[in-house]
């Protein structure tokens, strides 16, 4: 029984050994990717779309409005609650399309970013299996201490074919 308790701590051990752990900032690889300048040149595009659609629905909620401040005296009130609610539903409308569109936003960033993830995630599985790592950590405000020799940023950089000068590289390590 002995013998059984030392080998499996031996195995333990020798497994764990075998383990090689890894990090990679992912967002600065996103940040010096030359596609990156496509991806913000969509998103203002995409935002100036929105806004575009947005100023309408402001400028025919104006002209509702003017409308309703020049012909109130006259209205029945009838026509007054009809007019109001017209004006409220048009204001609801306008404040469910602002929130949209900073949805609408965030899904066309992800949309635009995924490519560029992708290419990431095909760059990180080459350079980690040919440095031998197990497993790879994104670094993130939670990481309190990294070796740099065992950050995979610079590496994955350089099979993604980007050029950092000496000076980030030794920012990033």
């Amino acid at each position: 029984m002995k013998f059984l308790k030392i080998a499996i701590f031996f195995i333990g051990i020798s497994a764990f050994a075998q383990s090689k752990v890894g990090s990679v900032d992912v967002e600065y690889i996103i940040s010096k990717m030359p596609e990156m300048q496509t991806v913000i040149s969509q998103m203002e595009a995409y935002g100036k779309e929105l806004d575009v659609d947005l100023n309408k629905k402001v400028d025919a909620y104006k002209k509702l409005a003017e409308a309703y401040k020049a012909g109130e005296a006259n209205f029945t009130p009838e026509e007054k609650k009809e007019k109001q609610a017209e004006l409220l539903k048009l204001d609801a409308d306008i404040q469910k399309f602002q929130q949209n569109g900073s949805k609408l936003m965030e899904i066309k960033r992800q949309e635009s970013l995924k490519p560029l993830y992708t290419k990431i995630g095909v760059a990180l599985d080459k350079v980690a299996k040919a440095q031998n790592y197990t497993q790879v950590m994104q670094i993130n405000q939670d990481l309190v201490y990294l070796d740099p020799q065992y950050d995979l940023t610079v590496p994955i950089l350089n099979e993604l074919g980007i050029e950092i000068t000496t000076e980030e590289q030794t920012k990033e390590e």
